[in-house]
């Protein structure tokens, strides 16, 4: 899209990206329609090691299910219905923050998904929710933590993430 309206251009952005303003931040209910010819023809490609590369996230969160399990948070638990595939592994921490510093200053590659609810954003202001009329989705959107998981992941890099993570918790606990 080429214009001279700044007004226009801003609009634009936002709804090619969910209506994000910044990362989290939705002002207006946009879309994500990016797919091109080219990234359609890599995808199929990719489509042949899709259930390969499935299997090694769920191979890398049962490292982290065996190595957490006695910490005291909760963990993802696979559904008794089907199979999970592990695109995020998050973790809820009551002291989440705390957490989220110690395993960054360790070179740790977290991530918060999703740290404000929809019912908070912007974009959908229109539903007249306030802060609190959700308080479970709410806290565990202060809560949740997103520990790195991919296929390429090792046990090694499992097992230092789980240290770190351990570290933190434990100096939550002091």
């Amino acid at each position: 899209m080429v214009t001279n309206s700044p007004d226009l251009a801003r609009r634009i952005s936002l709804l090619r990206d969910w209506g994000q303003e910044s990362k989290y931040n939705h002002v207006v209910a946009g879309y994500n329609f990016r797919m091109d010819g080219i990234q359609g023809a890599v995808l199929n490609v990719k489509m042949d090691h899709l259930e390969s590369w499935t299997d090694r996230r769920r191979t890398v969160a049962a490292q982290y299910d065996s190595m957490l399990e006695k910490l005291p948070f909760e963990r993802p638990r696979a559904p008794t219905h089907s199979r999970h595939v592990y695109h995020v592994y998050a973790v809820r921490l009551p002291r989440r923050d705390e957490a989220l510093k110690v395993l960054q200053e360790g070179g740790i590659g977290v991530g918060i998904h999703y740290p404000v609810p929809v019912h908070l954003q912007k974009a959908y202001a229109n539903l007249g929710c306030r802060a609190g009329d959700y308080p479970v989705t709410e806290r565990l959107a202060s809560e949740f933590l997103s520990l790195p998981i991919y296929a390429e992941l090792r046990p090694d890099q499992v097992a230092e993430v789980v240290a770190r993570l351990q570290k933190a918790v434990l100096a939550e606990a002091a």
